[in-house]
């Protein structure tokens, strides 16, 4: 079983969004994945409790517990479980790093949001674990040109030396109104561009999750190649 933490310290970054698309992705494409939730507000919760057809299992749980519920969930089959984690507990945050097989940390492009990245990342790397970043809540291209903001959080990220992931998800109102039904925009209309960026975004990560390729930890040398599906 691989486990992600899906990591942000900046409130409003659309961290549950994200943990719940990539769970439903997951799901949607045949793998048996868990949702523990670990954030007070529940967000990642509310959602899936409001589904009307089968969908990823639900875990609400705290940092404490995760290791027991990594066992239990492995002795059920499960291949994946996401952890929604809290945006401002430390404490919490870093029992979901040490946890994970892979921490995505969800950024928008914004200077308060890059100053906490710095933070986000100090602790992934003080835990010596893999990361990725994804740009989420970004602005769309104009002309096919991205915008300065885009262009300032990447060079931003270079320089902390956090690898991004290729797919950037926009700012579209598509991925709140899907939750409403406790659908991904995926299922609400695959055709329109939120469904198309979340299959990319979850076809690059299932590539580090269940692949073969090694992702390094902020600021480290990239590993080979070594990555095994468990």
């Amino acid at each position: 079983m691989r486990t992600v933490a899906v990591i942000a310290r900046k409130g409003g970054s659309g961290k549950s969004t994200v943990a719940v698309h990539m769970a439903l992705a997951a799901f949607l494409r045949g793998r048996r994945v868990w949702v523990a939730d670990t954030d007070a507000q529940r967000s990642a919760s509310q959602v899936l409790k409001g589904r009307k057809s089968p969908g990823p299992h639900l875990a609400e749980t705290a940092g404490p517990k995760l290791f027991a519920l990594q066992i239990s969930c492995q002795r059920a089959g499960a291949e994946l479980m996401i952890i929604d984690t809290p945006a401002v507990v430390e404490e919490e945050i870093s029992h979901a790093i040490v946890a994970a097989d892979l921490c995505l940390m969800v950024i928008r492009p914004t200077f308060l949001d890059l100053i906490a990245a710095i933070q986000t990342a100090e602790i992934v790397r003080r835990l010596r674990k893999p990361a990725l970043a994804v740009l989420n809540q970004a602005p769309s291209p104009r002309a096919g040109v991205e915008a300065p903001a885009v262009k300032r959080a990447k060079e931003a990220l270079g320089l902390m030396r956090i690898q991004v992931v290729p797919t950037i998800l926009r700012a579209r109102t598509s991925y709140q109104s899907a939750f409403e039904t406790g659908r991904s925009v995926e299922e609400a209309d695959p055709s329109i561009e939120a469904g198309r960026e979340v299959a990319e975004l979850w076809t690059f990560l299932d590539r580090f999750i269940f692949g073969r390729t090694a992702v390094a930890a902020p600021g480290a040398c990239a590993a080979p190649n070594d990555r095994t599906s468990a």
